[in-house]
């Protein structure tokens, strides 16, 4: 049986069909001007009808999220925490939770409740998860200052790391890759990772977002390219 993964971003969607770890196809699909408005629905709607699937997996980047330490149990104030970051609809957004125990903290995050319920009427084996919690799961750290940096398109979310603790996350919407740089760089000077002690590390769509990186490169001197998320070959750090 094969199964299916579910990428969701601000605009877009992005599905995998593997079968033994093999993928067999891979589409993405992002709104713009000239596309419907409905179109992440559409596409959502057409996967999910197009076979039996054995297992669902579904990852969530869309930048309705709160990050709090691991164990806080307050779970009717998460809709709450999150409207600090955004501005949250909850007659139409599922509330959900996602804890990361390696690192000790956890993230209240929505998902639309539309393809909430359409993919859970299926009744086929799903996980849910938030995409911060699946990068910070997959990094590899040292007792030193880290930037870790997942692109995704016209998206990035980057975790700060100071001697194997995080000190911050944050998820961006921006349609210039440079807002991306100008709004890390700012946050760095808020957080006291000064550039020279700083080490970047950055992930995903880099071929996609050459300029981000050529222009990191001219202010980092300590930058590396962990991987590309080349076709049908990694899907959010897989």
């Amino acid at each position: 049986m094969r199964k299916l993964s579910l990428l969701f971003t601000k605009d877009g969607l992005q599905w995998q069909i593997s079968k033994s770890r093999k993928v067999l196809e891979e589409k993405i699909f992002l709104k713009d001007e000239e596309t419907p408005e409905n179109l992440v629905d559409e596409k959502l709607s057409e996967v999910l009808a197009s076979e039996q699937f054995s297992e669902i997996s579904v990852i969530s980047a869309i930048n309705h999220f709160s990050m709090v330490e691991e164990g806080f149990d307050q779970h009717d104030l998460g809709y709450d925490l999150i409207s600090y970051n955004a501005d949250v609809k909850r007659d139409s957004e599922e509330l959900m939770l996602s804890v990361n125990k390696k690192f000790g903290v956890q993230f209240y995050y929505s998902f639309p409740k539309d393809f909430y319920h359409k993919i859970k009427q299926l009744e086929i084996p799903t996980n849910f998860n938030f995409s911060g919690e699946k990068f910070l799961n997959a990094l590899t750290v040292k007792n030193r200052k880290e930037i870790h940096v997942n692109l995704y398109h016209q998206q990035a979310e980057f975790f700060a790391i100071e001697n194997k603790r995080v000190i911050l996350y944050n998820n961006l919407d921006a349609a210039s890759e440079v807002d991306f740089l100008y709004f890390i760089m700012f946050t760095l000077s808020k957080i006291d990772f000064g550039i020279s002690e700083t080490h970047f590390y950055i992930y995903g769509e880099t071929t996609e977002n050459e300029t981000f990186i050529s222009e990191m490169q001219k202010f980092v001197p300590n930058l590396k390219i962990v991987f590309d998320n080349l076709y049908k070959k990694s899907f959010i750090l897989v």
